[in-house]
């Protein structure tokens, strides 16, 4: 039987890493070489063929991003919105989206995190059909103070998780990008604010690692992630996709081409979406996919 998974963008806070950029748009609709950055996530959640997405925004944003996706009908999706009042960390959005997920299983991205590599969408799918629980994607990094920590023991087994640890006892980090089935929801309602006042998703996670119902799906050599939060980070993301896009010439994040290789829109609704389209690269590498199919 299929499992039945949803998907939630987590867009909000303030993006005080990335000021003045942000004082008049949100992190997510800033530009990534030449696409909006929202644009990397949810071609991940497409990627891992979910039509069934929330998108959970600071309030002031809402607009803009309904202008840019709208209802997601163009895609072959289902796009919705909600918003988070003040950035109480990741867990509030399980919080939030509790109506949303239902009964169902969530793969949750946060908005600033863009993956690539080869075999991405196999990994993703067998990690979604392979989730006991939870699943957690994991990356390897100079700087593990800076984010949630997993040390692994014997036979990859996870050992712990550390949120933000000062002397970190590992290299491995966990990404932006989870799997959760509808427990979380009980989860987060029992959580209680960190030191730092947030909901900690690493809390979520020891929930899971303590009933024995958590993974890790190691993203080794061969994958990028970038948490393209603050400048150096977005200058990096932009000139890896234009590295990989101008000599590859394949676009990253293009979530035309996901949504039509997945099947949601067939090769005559493509045409009349980008029919509206102004004439520039991106509109022409749409074109030159149709030509070849």
């Amino acid at each position: 039987m299929k499992k039945k998974i949803k998907g939630i963008i987590l867009a909000g806070g303030k993006g005080t890493r990335l000021f003045p950029l942000t004082l008049g748009t949100s992190k997510q609709l800033i530009t990534i070489y030449d696409k909006p950055l929202i644009y990397y996530p949810l071609s991940i959640l497409l990627l891992a063929k979910i039509k069934d997405i929330l998108i959970i925004h600071d309030p002031r944003d809402e607009k803009a991003f309904k202008n840019l996706l709208g209802d997601g009908s163009k895609l072959g999706v289902k796009i919705s919105y909600k918003a988070q009042l003040k950035p109480n960390g990741i867990a509030e959005a399980f919080l939030i989206a509790e109506d949303f997920i239902h009964n169902s299983s969530t793969m949750l991205i946060l908005g600033d995190n863009i993956f690539y590599g080869q075999g991405l969408k196999e990994k993703i799918l067998s990690s979604i059909r392979e989730n006991i629980g939870a699943t957690i994607f994991t990356y390897k990094v100079q700087n593990p103070s800076q984010f949630g920590v997993i040390e692994f023991g014997k036979n990859n087994i996870i050992k712990s998780i550390k949120e933000k640890p000062k002397n970190p006892n590992s290299d491995n980090i966990i990404t932006g990008l989870y799997i959760f089935d509808s427990n979380v929801i009980k989860y987060a309602k029992k959580l209680k604010p960190s030191k730092r006042n947030e909901l900690e998703i690493s809390e979520i996670n020891r929930k899971y690692l303590k009933l024995n119902k958590l993974k890790a799906a190691n993203l080794g050599r061969g994958y990028a992630w970038i948490d393209a939060g603050n400048p150096d980070n977005v200058l990096e993301a932009s000139n890896f996709i234009k590295i990989i896009e101008n000599r590859q010439k394949e676009k990253i994040g293009c979530i035309e081409e996901v949504v039509f290789r997945n099947g949601f829109i067939n090769k005559k609704s493509l045409t009349k979406l980008i029919s509206k389209y102004p004439q520039n690269n991106y509109t022409y590498y749409i074109k030159d996919l149709l030509k070849k199919i």
